[in-house]
């Protein structure tokens, strides 16, 4: 039971971390709740799996939440251009870039 409730810890707690990372606005962009939303659902979900024990009623909640968020927001925001992250996806490109790269005006 004890290695039960370590993984069910550690699953709530990479959605938290991945939750975190997304963008605000790619929540918006594929139509599922906001950020803060997500945050705090995610963030109880990991405070109640520390707190009680896994055969109690509210771990049990979170674990639903938390799977909800991997199998249905995580792969919504994972399709956005650049993975949802925040910043540019790791890019690091200029407004002026093209699919094929920057834009040199024709030179």
């Amino acid at each position: 039971m004890a290695l039960l409730s370590l993984a069910l810890i550690v699953f709530s707690g990479f959605a938290l971390f991945d939750a975190a990372i997304r963008r605000e606005d790619g929540y918006r962009a594929v139509s599922k709740q906001t950020k803060p939303f997500w945050m705090i659902v995610l963030g109880l979900a990991f405070v109640v799996n520390l707190i009680f024990p896994i055969l109690s009623f509210l771990p049990i909640i979170g674990l639903v939440a938390t799977i909800v968020y991997m199998v249905d927001v995580r792969p919504a925001l994972r399709a956005l251009p650049g993975g949802g992250k925040g910043g540019r996806g790791g890019r690091g490109g200029s407004s002026s870039d093209g699919p094929y790269g920057p834009y040199n005006g024709g030179r």
